[in-house]
């Protein structure tokens, strides 16, 4: 009779070591996880504020370089400074074209964002499934 009672409380003790467990990995996994996430979100914050800077910086370089090439031009040719200043316009319009498709070339990101969490996170389901059909055909 002592013998039902001991295996019956081993058993018990077992599955709730074994829930434990499980449950302490499952907590571990979710904290790497969102550890993951983080870098990624830092990372993604950074590359926003680059991007933000160097439109900036372009933006201002380039509207300073023309302003200053069409005045030289039309001090040198006084005589032509209405088409001076038509074509510093068109130079204008283009600079301003090539900068927004550059900006927009830059901003496409060939990967999805949280690629590698979401990696991660279909590797861990894919060992879950793995385990439980494992579990399974043991039993």
């Amino acid at each position: 009779m002592s013998d039902t009672t001991g295996s019956a409380g081993r058993s018990g003790r077992s599955l709730f070591a074994g829930t434990r467990n499980g449950a302490i990995a499952l907590l571990g996994t979710g904290r790497t996880r969102l550890e993951l996430l983080g870098n990624e979100l830092k990372e993604e914050k950074l590359r926003a504020v680059r991007l933000l800077l160097w439109s900036q910086m372009l933006a201002f370089c380039v509207a300073l370089g023309t302003i200053l090439l069409v005045g030289l031009l039309v001090v040198v040719f006084w005589e032509q400074r209405v088409v001076l200043l038509a074509s510093g316009g068109a130079l204008c319009i283009a600079c301003g074209a090539l900068a927004y498709s550059a900006l927009q070339r830059s901003m496409r990101r060939p990967d999805h964002l949280f690629a590698a969490s979401l990696a991660q996170l279909e590797e861990d389901l894919r060992q879950l499934k793995q385990a439980a059909g494992d579990e399974s055909s043991t039993d």
